[in-house]
């Protein structure tokens, strides 16, 4: 009988965590782990803090996601360095008009608009009893349904007939 890597297993719950928050899926962290993926099912089901671990990194994961939706889906406004090219005019001693150019940088403050996409995908999701991705489509596969469960009666009906 194989010998239970456990212990190993129970000094990298931290990494384990880490490697769940950052999107890795369960067999990526077992492979990392050294374990295969029916030996980390085991793991889970008889060691609590693995499963605890890993819904942490989870959800921690999913809390990431979910922002950067709702950021998409509401717009925001970021701030960026831009490099510009400053002209300095000036006259000599003469009176001859001068030009000196310099490059500089300046902060401006740019908004990223709402993303028509991540809205519909957040209401859709998030207000079914409102919203739907195609409301008369529902209706139409309703009606749909309706015609081939009549036409699967006729069919029996038929065959019935016909085995008469």
């Amino acid at each position: 009988m194989a010998k239970s890597k456990w212990n190993e297993v129970k000094e990298k719950l931290a990494d384990v965590e880490l490697w769940a928050s950052m999107g890795l899926s369960e067999t990526q962290i077992a492979y990392n782990l050294g374990i295969s993926r029916a030996t980390l099912e085991n793991y889970k089901r008889d060691h609590l803090d693995i499963l605890e671990s890993l819904k942490r990194g989870k959800n921690q994961a999913d809390f990431k996601v979910e922002n950067a939706l709702y950021k998409k889906a509401t717009g925001y406004e970021i701030k960026e360095t831009v490099a510009v090219k400053l002209k300095d005019i000036y006259y000599d001693d003469r009176g001859n008009k001068c030009q000196k150019e310099n490059l500089g940088t300046v902060e401006v403050t740019k908004e990223i608009p709402a993303d028509v996409q991540a809205i519909k995908f957040w209401l859709i999701n998030r207000k079914q009893g409102r919203w739907k991705d195609n409301p008369t489509r529902a209706e139409i596969d309703k009606a749909l349904l309706e015609i081939k469960k009549e036409e699967a009666d006729e069919r029996k009906k038929l065959m019935k007939e016909w085995n008469e």
